[in-house]
């Protein structure tokens, strides 16, 4: 199964802001952190504070924090708060679904997949906080490109 890029910012998110429980981050320091639009930020963080994973305070000295603690947070609940649907095969279409056993395979390989993600909470992911930070602290000595929708091995254009 793969995850849609929305999730994987929701999730980096979270994580970030997981990783500093004692202060406010910005959704510009995430944005440069890792290599992400802001504008793409921008829509993720605003839908995770609706549902609650996540507070934001506006103004000057605003910014974003967790909304309940991180072992509040399943992983799983934010998949599926960030994903649309869950459909492996196009089975709803499909002539000889009722008959065909593939359906009920990939309804149990989900439901396993999801069961996984249910066991772990944000803090699960977050044990190891000062490698996650050092790991951020080297990254900004040499940040990463932002997004490209370019595949890395396309070569550049010559002007």
């Amino acid at each position: 199964m793969r995850l849609t890029r929305y999730t994987d910012y929701a999730m980096r998110v979270l994580l970030y802001v997981g990783a500093r429980p004692d202060r406010l981050c910005s959704i510009a320091e995430i944005s440069r952190a890792y290599g992400i639009s802001k504008d793409h930020l921008m829509k993720v963080v605003h839908d995770l504070g609706k549902a609650g994973y996540i507070a934001t305070a506006r103004g000057r000295f605003g910014g974003i924090k967790l909304g309940r603690p991180a072992e509040e947070i399943s992983v799983g609940a934010v998949v599926r708060h960030t994903e649309d649907g869950f459909d492996l095969a196009d089975c709803g279409r499909c002539i000889i679904a009722p008959a065909c056993g593939l359906t009920g395979v990939l309804r149990e390989a989900l439901a396993a997949f999801m069961a996984v993600l249910d066991r772990y909470t944000l803090d699960d992911l977050l044990a190891k906080r000062a490698d996650i930070l050092e790991l951020f602290a080297v990254a900004k000595q040499d940040p990463p490109p932002v997004e490209s929708d370019c595949p890395p091995s396309a070569p550049m254009a010559q002007i």
